[in-house]
């Protein structure tokens, strides 16, 4: 919890001093006088007075402010002529524009700076490896597999997702590394649709774990006593040829240990699916374990606990719990549907009317539990630039990407194309950054990036009380050819801090209702 916070807070501090940061240099370069440079909100804990500004750090590190001289148009204070010369509002509106602006483009500077020195030092990026290639994918017909990882498109070396960049219009050939052998296949597809087919295809993949009725844990693999563990269930259950091996194994974090003086010999027809090989045998797929019970949920009325198995749904065998997630939405509303446990090594039905939830404005049959799977963290490659200028024009399309991303998610966001619920708070996005430090450094920079664009973007919205409400009064003032009256701009700034408040109030009720 205390890592959380301290990550939080590393994550979060940079993006709020950097925006903090670009106002203030703007209001020093054109003579505005600044009083307070805070970082955080209410109450101060640290301040520190300096050629007449006080630096501060606040208690709530949720954002910050700088106050600067003569900020208020509708002060009844007289100025004297030296102070007018240090005071925002009497200087020129190309000024004030500057100084806003300062804000939100420091932020992308941030993001900017932090792309050049990723692509120029090299960051770790998850490699273009895919999950389950099924026989109707069009990518299996031109010869790609489960597992293969993807490093050519045509004469371009691939090694991560950011090199999709791909030049000209058609994909005629890919080279895969598969186990240890490089393969080119011939795939002569337009760009777009193999993007689109390779993309759906990526996927976290999970570990080869399968459990029995007594809730022991076993290790699959398909070659004896292994030392690497990064075959995934996927890859194994489509590779079995009729041989494969349990194992007893110790795991911490993310490192295995078998014990090979464990090892079970499975060995079968060929032809048969090693899932339904090891049903029969009375193993079950990690996956259909019950790790969390939702309260007052379906599943946690009939009793169903956390460790439970999921063995059956209206009399079939589950064989993954996708299976469980497709039968309920099959199910008549307000009918009830059977689901067979394995509990304390017994099997128990359990009648249960699943709870109908809309969800990104689809109607879906829930009965509140999750899944066990445990999934196999991607594996990481170095990637680096060719060279530093490369490295600077890389990390520009980067910036403008994340620019043009952003902009049109908020769209969609407006024109209702995707939920509300998508919307995060700081449980979210401390959630996130703590994800992406414990994967690798370049994850958690390349995240502080992301979000340095959306705040910097979201400052610029023509909300009063952002950055763009007060670039939009100034525009407001070259129309006019003076300011608007006090009375606008206090309605505006109501609405403005009433769209706000909405936006804080769906992020946090958001990242609520993720706890629960």
């Amino acid at each position: 919890m205390l890592q959380g916070i301290l990550i939080f807070i590393i994550f979060l501090g940079p993006l709020i001093f950097f925006h903090e940061l670009g106002h203030f240099l703007f209001a020093r370069f054109f003579g505005v006088r600044v009083e307070v440079f805070s970082l955080g909100f209410g109450p101060k804990i640290f301040k520190h007075v300096r050629n007449g500004t006080e630096y501060a750090i606040s208690i709530v590190p949720l954002g910050g402010y700088v106050k600067m001289f003569g900020d208020d148009p509708f002060s009844e204070i007289p100025l004297s002529d030296e102070e007018k010369k240090v005071a925002f509002n009497f200087k020129s509106k190309w000024a004030r524009f500057w100084i806003v602006f300062g804000g939100p483009l420091a932020n992308l500077i941030l993001a900017y700076c932090l792309y050049v020195g990723l692509l120029a030092g090299g960051e770790k990026v998850p490699e273009t490896k895919v999950g389950l290639v099924t026989e109707q994918s069009v990518l299996y017909q031109k010869g790609l597999r489960t597992g293969d990882v993807l490093i050519g498109i045509n004469d371009e070396k691939i090694l991560s997702f950011d090199d999709f960049n791909i030049k000209g219009s058609t994909i005629e050939k890919v080279i895969v590394k598969r186990a240890d052998q490089k393969i080119e296949m011939n795939v002569d597809m337009a760009i777009e649709p193999f993007i689109e087919a390779f993309v759906s295809l990526v996927s976290v993949v999970k570990r080869p774990i399968v459990t029995n009725a007594n809730g022991e844990r076993f290790y699959i693999s398909l070659t004896q006593k292994p030392t690497a563990f990064t075959s995934s269930y996927e890859e194994i259950s489509s590779d079995f040829k009729g041989t494969a091996y349990l194992y007893n194994f110790k795991q911490t974090q993310d490192k295995i240990e078998i014990d090979p003086a464990s090892e079970s010999l499975i060995s079968s027809d060929p032809t048969k699916n090693l899932v339904d090989i090891l049903l029969g045998l009375g193993f079950f797929p990690v996956e259909l374990t019950v790790d969390n019970v939702v309260m007052s949920s379906p599943a946690d009325k009939a009793g169903i606990k956390k460790g439970d198995i999921l063995s059956k749904i209206n009399g079939v065998a589950l064989r993954n719990f996708e299976e469980l997630r497709l039968t309920l939405q099959k199910i008549e509303d307000g009918k009830s549907v059977n689901v067979t446990l394995v509990t304390a090594g017994q099997e128990v039905t359990k009648q249960i009317i699943p709870e109908i939830k809309e969800i990104d404005k689809k109607k879906t049959k829930i009965i509140g539990i999750e899944s066990g799977v445990e999934y196999i963290p991607p594996k990481l490659i170095v990637s680096k630039a060719d060279s530093f200028g490369a490295a600077l024009t890389g990390a520009f399309t980067r910036t403008w990407d994340g620019i043009v991303k952003t902009f049109n998610g908020y769209k969609k966001l407006i024109t209702r194309e995707v939920s509300l619920n998508n919307i995060g708070g700081p449980l979210a996005i401390g959630k996130v950054a703590s994800d992406s430090f414990n994967i690798s450094l370049s994850m958690f920079f390349r995240l502080m990036a992301i979000i340095s664009i959306n705040l910097g973007v979201i400052n610029l919205f023509p909300i009063p009380v952002l950055d763009g409400g007060h670039i939009m009064f100034l525009i407001f003032e070259v129309v006019n050819r003076g300011p608007l009256s006090r009375r606008k701009i206090e309605i505006s700034q109501r609405v403005g801090v009433s769209l706000l408040f909405l936006l804080i109030f769906v992020a946090l009720f958001n990242d609520i209702s993720r706890l629960f």
